[in-house]
């Protein structure tokens, strides 16, 4: 069994919570969106 296909033969060395890993992906992008959007608001003010 030293076929490196097998799963039982993986070692998951980091365990992750996926559903965090998405959470927080979401969420850092929302974030640089909302600045961008905010920054454009801002910008497109200070021209008027």
């Amino acid at each position: 069994m030293n076929d490196p296909k097998h799963p039982e033969l993986h070692v998951n060395e980091e365990p992750s919570n996926d559903f965090i890993d998405t959470a927080l992906g979401f969420g850092v992008f929302f974030g640089v969106l909302l600045l961008i959007a905010v920054a454009a608001t801002v910008v497109s003010l200070m021209i008027k």
